[in-house]
């Protein structure tokens, strides 16, 4: 690493950590880091946090696997075309372009849509990625069960829609560095979706 590169992670001046971007209620998702979404409606969480940041996002999903969002669907989020969809061919490559995404710096949402939970070492390397990018992008990482290590927060969304009451959620935030798990309801309110404590 350079010191041109690294001018910005060691300063003499006093560490003020940046607010985190606030998604619903007590969700609060920290910048220049890589969080964990898992759970049946992972990629739904994952259109919400987008809606709530501004400029580009980026979703990396290989190529060999379905089910990845469709533009269409994305309208009551978001703009399609504040969406880049990238397929890499080869599991490498998946964190490789997380990773160079993230070292720019440029780009306020990286999602990497994976088939399983990924090491230990992607993790540390995806979040070194972000601090060099200095920490203008939020990493999310989707995975089915929600086992990946070293992230900096995990949650999970799952459908609760009960027939006319419309649609509904549970949020659960399954682990975190500095709040304790918990769960709310989250359903369509003025303006957005709101989350209510179970």
């Amino acid at each position: 690493m350079t010191a041109h590169t690294a001018s910005h992670l060691l300063t003499r001046g006093a560490h003020r950590p940046r607010p985190g971007l606030n998604v619903l209620g007590e969700m609060t998702l920290a910048p220049g880091r890589v969080h964990e979404f898992c759970g049946p409606a992972r990629r739904t969480l994952a259109a919400m946090v987008a809606a709530r940041t501004e400029g580009e996002v980026f979703w990396i999903a290989p190529s060999w696997t379905l089910g990845g969002p469709h533009p269409d669907g994305l309208l009551r989020f978001l703009s399609p075309a504040r969406m880049t969809f990238v397929s890499p061919r080869r599991p490498e490559d998946l964190f490789w372009c997380m990773e160079e995404v993230l070292r720019a710096g440029v780009v306020p949402l990286v999602i990497a849509d994976l088939p399983a939970p990924p090491a230990l070492t992607p993790v540390r390397r995806l979040h070194l990625a972000a601090e060099t990018g200095g920490q203008a992008s939020l990493g999310l990482i989707l995975t089915p069960e929600g086992a990946a290590q070293g992230v900096e927060s995990r949650w999970s969304l799952a459908p609760r829609h009960h027939g006319e009451e419309g649609e509904a959620w549970r949020l659960e935030r399954l682990r975190a560095r500095t709040a304790p798990r918990a769960a709310w309801t989250v359903a369509p309110g003025r303006g957005g979706y709101v989350a209510e404590a179970v």
